[in-house]
C-alpha cells in the first residue's frame, strides 16, 4: 500500500502526497515544535511543506526516496523560517499537555546543536535508517554512525548527571 502511494505521490496525485505527509503528521509536528519552539510557528512550517510538496513532489526521481525528499524539504522549511525570524527574548517557556512525555527528551535535547537534534529525531523519531539519514545530510554513513554515538553516549549521558 505504502508503495503504491509513494509512486501516485511522484506521479502529482495531490491526495497521494497529503496522504503520505500525514503519515508523519505527528512527528514532523513534533520535530517542527522543537526547531520553531512555538506552535504558530511550527504550524506555518507544516504548512509550508505542504504547499512544496504539492509544488515539486514530481521532482523525486525514484519513488524509495519520496520519505526522504519530504524530510528533506521539511528540515529546508524549518532552517528557512528559522533565517527569516527576527530576533526575540523567551519571556516565559510553556508546554502543551499533549507533549508532557516529551518533556525529559526535550530538556535532553535543548543542549544538543540544531545539527545534533536533527540526527537524533531522524533516526528514532522518525526511524530512518543510517543510509537515508547520510543521503538527508550529504555525509558518509559511517559519519552518521559516529554523531549518533557521539551524541547519545557522549552528550547526552553527560547531560543527564548536569
Amino acid at each position: 500500500m505504502k508503495f503504491e502511494l509513494e509512486q501516485r505521490a511522484i506521479r502529482g496525485d495531490h491526495e497521494a502526497i497529503l496522504s503520505l505527509i500525514e503519515m508523519d503528521e505527528d512527528i514532523l509536528y513534533r520535530m517542527a515544535f522543537t526547531y520553531m519552539k512555538n506552535e504558530q510557528d511550527a504550524m506555518d512550517v507544516m504548512q509550508d511543506l505542504v504547499y512544496k510538496a504539492l509544488k515539486k513532489m514530481h521532482t523525486v526521481q525514484q519513488q524509495e526516496y519520496a520519505r526522504t525528499w519530504l524530510v528533506r524539504v521539511f528540515i529546508n522549511c524549518c532552517k528557512d523560517h528559522l533565517r527569516k525570524r527576527p530576533p526575540t527574548v523567551q519571556i516565559e517557556e510553556h508546554h502543551l499537555s499533549e507533549w508532557v512525555i516529551y518533556s525529559d527528551m526535550e530538556r535532553l535535547l535543548e543542549h544538543l546543536y540544531l545539527s545534533e537534534q536533527q540526527l537524533v529525531y531522524t533516526k528514532y523519531f522518525q526511524q530512518l535508517k543510517n543510509k537515508e539519514i547520510a543521503e538527508l545530510n550529504q555525509i558518509p554513513e559511517g559519519a552518521v554512525k559516529s554523531k549518533l554515538h557521539y551524541i547519545l553516549f557522549g552528550q547526552l549521558f553527560y547531560n543527564c548527571g548536569n
